[in-house]
């Protein structure tokens, strides 16, 4: 993720209607990208017009002081929790068939161990940044570290898919108090070339735990059990643990109001929503458990919209996501953009791993080395012509990433009932390479379409509206597929049939997604302030 180091070295007032916002403003989780599923920023820096934190608040290392050892420690387990964090985004991919397997569980439920990690992580990052104001985001990291550890091992030891998927949904929830917290505390813990330094390794280990999910799960699937995908990791989140309450800096609290209606009506929604996808696939869509669920969801999400207006009407209240952003051409095409790539660029892999798997006959190593075609492209896209893309206009680099990404989706249709993992990998390579012109520029964009005292928030409703792309892909295109290819032994001609309904439906999705965010970046801010040349 980019962004710009941050120049000024005075503090910056808060502004009493935006001070809660702080934790995901544009130093923080603004600029902090959540896993691609396979790719990460290819740079990393802080937004010209980011808040930095006063003398009282963290003791930060003076440039001109030798550096040591000791110096990097802090970053060092920011590094560490970035990893478990953005990996497990990825590394139950390839082990849903073991999984299956093991627990006896259905279609359905192996789409909620996948889903609803991403689901608790989008629905309460927005929400985690307030909370981390209020409880300090030192003491809010290392509990949600806490609880994530714990959550790991009840994973590994789950007995059936119903505490699994519940052990995942702590994760996630978990996971998302250690996002809404993790570049805060790095920007608060450096200055100077030390803290562009520390952003620029944060991209490159996010980026290695985006790409390491699947790799590592396969070759623990394939070599062990689909159980030490969350065995290993154990020790390790013991370790970050130990070492993030010795080294990290606690910072001052501060009270604040946290939209916790906001918070509840906006993640009930997603849920809702979700849960209505994957039971139409499961039961049918006239089913009453599937017609609950969208009528659930979408009460809720009128519910979210009636929260937030009275909460901005309100003197002593803040909404967590202030609906006057929405007037902004720029900020809608640019969550519409975040949304569609993720959701059509990596949806589908869930059931492109039980294809190749179940249908083409691969291990799970020989799948996680297949699906590794695609960050490798995100990678070499962002490596090349990363640096290029902020000085294009965001209708070329969002609009049209995520058009690059439907070609993506309509390369996959050369698959054949008798087709194995070769006739995958166009299709891999340009959603990759899509995502690569995508991923980079969309936080600088996000806070460039909204007005300075927004900036950090829009970013941090970017990272939201990638998760639930991603979480809305994988009920939506996993409910298609279903439907095509019904277990348990579906043939190769269902298979091929479900494939082309799936990447069709994505290619739609993303081309028309693709064009209309084209579209509304062409238009005109609403907003007085400089824009950012990634959003010109």
């Amino acid at each position: 993720m980019t962004s710009h180091p941050p120049t000024n070295p005075h503090t910056t007032k808060s502004h009493p209607t935006t001070a809660h916002r702080r934790p995901v403003g544009p130093t923080p989780t603004g600029n902090s990208r959540a896993p691609d599923n396979n790719g990460t920023p290819s740079n990393n820096r802080t937004p010209d017009n980011s808040p930095t934190p006063t003398a009282a608040e963290v003791p930060t290392p003076h440039p001109s002081k030798p550096r040591t050892l000791g110096t990097w420690l802090p970053l060092l387990a920011t590094c560490l929790g970035t990893f478990l964090l953005l990996v497990y985004a990825t590394i139950v991919t390839v082990a849903l068939p073991s999984i299956a397997a093991d627990l006896h569980a259905g279609f359905g439920p192996l789409q909620w161990v996948v889903d609803v990690y991403t689901l608790a992580l989008a629905g309460l990052l927005l929400g985690m940044g307030s909370l981390g104001d209020s409880l300090g985001r030192k003491r809010l990291y290392v509990r949600g570290l806490t609880a994530f550890t714990v959550a790991t091992l009840a994973c590994g030891l789950a007995p059936n898919v119903q505490v699994l998927i519940a052990a995942r949904a702590v994760q996630g929830a978990a996971g998302a108090a250690m996002f809404a917290t993790l570049l805060p505390l790095i920007g608060l813990t450096y200055t100077g070339r030390d803290r562009a330094k520390a952003f620029a390794i944060w991209g490159a280990v996010a980026g290695a735990a985006s790409c390491a999910g699947n790799i590592a799960g396969g070759i623990l699937t394939h070599f062990l059990s689909w159980q030490w995908i969350f065995y290993g990791a154990v020790p390790l989140c013991a370790a970050t643990l130990a070492l993030s309450a010795k080294v990290l800096a606690r910072d001052t609290t501060r009270p604040t109001h946290i939209d916790w209606p906001g918070i509840v009506t906006f993640t009930l929604a997603a849920l809702g929503i979700t849960f209505g996808f994957i039971r139409g696939g499961e039961a049918g869509w006239s089913a009453p458990s599937t017609l609950l669920g969208f009528l659930t969801g979408a009460a809720l999400l009128a519910a979210f919209l009636l929260v937030e207006r009275s909460a901005a009407r309100h003197p002593t209240q803040q909404p967590m996501l202030p609906l006057a952003l929405f007037r902004s051409p720029a900020f809608n095409g640019m969550l519409l953009a975040a949304c569609v790539y993720y959701l059509a660029g990596f949806g589908f892999l869930p059931v492109l791993s039980l294809w190749l798997q179940d249908g083409a006959g691969l291990s799970s190593l020989g799948t996680s080395f297949v699906l590794t075609a695609q960050p490798a492209a995100f990678f070499a896209t962002s490596a090349l012509v990363g640096s290029a893309l902020h000085r294009m206009p965001a209708r070329w680099t969002l609009g049209g990433g995520s058009l690059i990404v439907g070609l993506g989706d309509l390369a996959f249709l050369m698959t054949a009932p008798g087709s194995s993992w070769p006739a995958l990998l166009p299709g891999l390579v340009l959603t990759g390479v899509g995502a690569g012109l995508v991923s980079p520029v969309l936080p600088a964009t996000a806070m460039s379409s909204a007005s300075p005292a927004h900036a950090g928030v829009a970013a941090a409703a970017a990272n939201s509206a990638r998760q639930l792309g991603l979480a809305l892909g994988i009920a939506l295109l996993g409910t298609v597929f279903h439907q095509y290819a019904p277990p348990p032994t579906p043939s190769p001609t269902a298979y091929a049939h479900a494939l082309h309904a799936v990447f069709l439906l994505a290619a739609t999705l993303a081309l028309t997604g693709g064009l209309l965010s084209t579209h509304l970046l062409t238009r005109p801010p609403h907003h007085h302030s400089k824009p950012h040349p990634a959003a010109s």
